[in-house]
């Protein structure tokens, strides 16, 4: 933690105890940093939510606030909180505006310049929750699409988010190797295969035609050659599918994504789990038969309709293999398992969370992320992608083209129900109209100016401290003296990140680390044009300031970390 997250927690607790207010009221009080410092450091938006529980007026609410964080100190719990409270004042529109005292600032500077990732982890106190998150699992009949490309990137940032934060964390790739499409990826391998060979073969509709696939017919032909004839139909589905399987793990790794474990969906069909899911929900009664076929009673379970279960003839639908993975992911015992899938998905989080509820499961401990649809923006055109006629950029093809650092932040730098056009010719910029570009100069920078100090004969013992982030707290207070409000701005910066990774934990929202990362390397970037870091006529000065250039450059490193993106020494 750090001293301001420490005060801000007494202040919310001080006010959730003297007006009693659940756990829900809790949760939506905001206290937040305000960029304008005419309003003070800190805005509280409680008199709202507790005006409107008392029928009372905001504003006799937010004076009551007022009141209570400078009343005169009653016991040692409060005594944490005005101690550091320079002022309070209610604002017209009710919010409770809150000015910190100046040796707060300078404790949280010396606490991020020695502990820079500590001070944003959870509390002690605070719980810590075991989650499951299953992501990109494509079908291992093709290389990964432009798509899934957002699909990794939200998953992988999310696990890296909770997992810093001190939760724990288990990544996994479920492989969607059994049905048809296996069937008919098989089918297509075997008709090109044959051709090469010169052998005649039986006309064909084929789902996968396409360039990827010839390729992978040559590749057979020139390992198998003649023997090809001979083999059985399930030859070629294993060849195409380890084959599209090994790709997908090789770009997922050079993605700079990393999975705990790869499931396959046709164990769950050849161990039984898949047929035991439908006599389980028999057992409970959560079924019943109509038109021949296998009905699940999912509208008793909050789904707009029942959901057939196993067709006419016996064939299950894929809602019955998909229950069987969810029931195998949740008695793992993670508290929550998390899903990310595509919008075309969306309808289909009624009847999943209906089927597990009859199966027994809190279907509150599913939660699934929703992204929408990647186009390709080139040449203002947008390109849209077919996996089945190969008519798409695949990710390996955007990897190549921009590199893995630009792919992950413009996959990442938009709401994932938000459609996102990848701008090809903004990615391939390199200049500070690029957004990585500009938030790796400011790292660089950074970096370049510590370095600089270490080469002057009255900066280099302190500027080795910054860098190994060992600096005396008593040296530390010395030169926060210098410390002014365009400094505190960005201790405000740096200090908000926290909120922005509890916030990311708390919605699954991680475009807000991009968007973040990007304005504190603005923030920076205007500081740096508007002072001048190393001043050879005030040496003082200079230490602060190089102190807060530190800061900044270890939040900066810790936001990249979490990011998967690359820290250059230069540019």
């Amino acid at each position: 933690m750090n001293s301001i997250a420490y005060i801000r927690q007494h202040i919310l607790m001080l006010v959730a105890e003297k007006f009693k207010l659940s756990e829900d009221q809790l949760a939506s009080l905001a206290l937040t940093f305000n960029a304008n410092p005419a309003f003070g450091d800190l805005s509280l938006n409680a008199a709202f939510i507790i005006a409107g529980n008392l029928k009372s007026s905001p504003l006799g609410i937010a004076q009551k606030i007022a009141d209570l964080l400078t009343s005169p100190v009653v016991d040692d719990y409060e005594n944490k909180v005005a101690l550091h409270i320079k002022s309070v004042a209610v604002a017209k529109n009710g919010f409770v505006n809150i000015s910190l005292t100046p040796d707060i600032w300078r404790t949280t500077a010396y606490e991020l310049s020695v502990h820079p990732s500590f001070c944003f982890k959870l509390f002690d106190d605070e719980p810590r929750y075991s989650y499951l998150i299953e992501f990109v699992s494509a079908n291992p009949t093709g290389p990964l699409s432009l798509a899934h490309g957002r699909n990794a990137i939200i998953g992988d940032v999310l696990g890296r988010v909770l997992s810093f934060l001190g939760h724990r964390v288990h990544r996994e790739f479920y492989i969607n190797d059994a049905g048809q499409q296996i069937v008919a990826l098989g089918t297509t391998l075997k008709h090109k295969s044959l051709q090469l060979l010169g052998l005649p073969v039986p006309f064909a509709e084929l789902e996968y035609d396409n360039e990827y696939m010839n390729g992978l017919a040559e590749k057979c032909v020139k390992e198998f050659g003649l023997e090809l004839q001979s083999k059985d139909d399930e030859f070629f589905q294993l060849y195409a599918k380890n084959h599209f399987l090994s790709q997908i793990k090789k770009d997922l790794e050079e993605y700079r994504v990393n999975f705990d474990s790869w499931i396959s969906e046709e164990d769950f069909h050849t161990s039984g789990k898949v047929n035991k899911i439908v006599q389980n929900l028999k057992d409970r009664n959560c079924t019943y038969e109509a038109d021949g076929a296998v009905w699940l009673k999912s509208s008793q379970f909050g789904d707009e309709k029942d959901r057939v279960l196993v067709r006419q003839g016996g064939i299950p639908t894929y809602l019955v293999p998909d229950l069987a993975y969810h029931k195998y992911k949740l008695d793992g015992g993670y508290d929550f398992v998390i899903d990310i899938l595509g919008q075309d998905h969306h309808g289909y989080e009624g009847r999943l969370k209906a089927g597990m509820e009859a199966l027994g499961y809190d279907p509150a401990k599913l939660k699934i992320i929703f992204y929408q649809l990647v186009l390709m923006k080139e040449e203002e055109k947008l390109v849209r992608m077919s996996k089945r006629r190969g008519n798409f950029r695949s990710l390996t093809d955007v990897i190549e083209t921009v590199g893995v650092d630009i792919a992950r932040f413009f996959y990442l730098n938009k709401k994932a129900d938000a459609h996102l056009a990848f701008d090809l010719e903004l990615a391939l910029t390199q200049n500070n109209e690029n957004p990585v570009f500009y938030i790796q100069y400011a790292y660089v920078r950074t970096t370049g100016i510590l370095n600089k100090a270490l080469a002057h004969p009255g900066l280099s013992d302190y500027a080795i401290k910054l860098l190994d982030k060992n600096l005396n707290e008593v040296d530390a207070m010395i030169v926060e003296e210098h410390f002014g409000q365009d400094e505190i701005e960005i201790l405000k910066k740096v200090c908000s990140l926290r909120y922005i990774l509890l916030t990311i934990a708390q919605t699954y929202q991680t475009h807000l680390l991009a968007n973040y990362t990007f304005e504190l390397a603005k923030e920076f970037h205007g500081y740096y044009n508007s002072h001048k870091i190393v001043d050879e006529l005030n040496l003082a000065i200079s230490r602060s300031r190089l102190l807060l250039l530190s800061i900044v450059r270890n939040t900066l490193s810790l936001c990249l970390d979490l990011l998967g993106i690359t820290k250059p020494e230069r540019m």
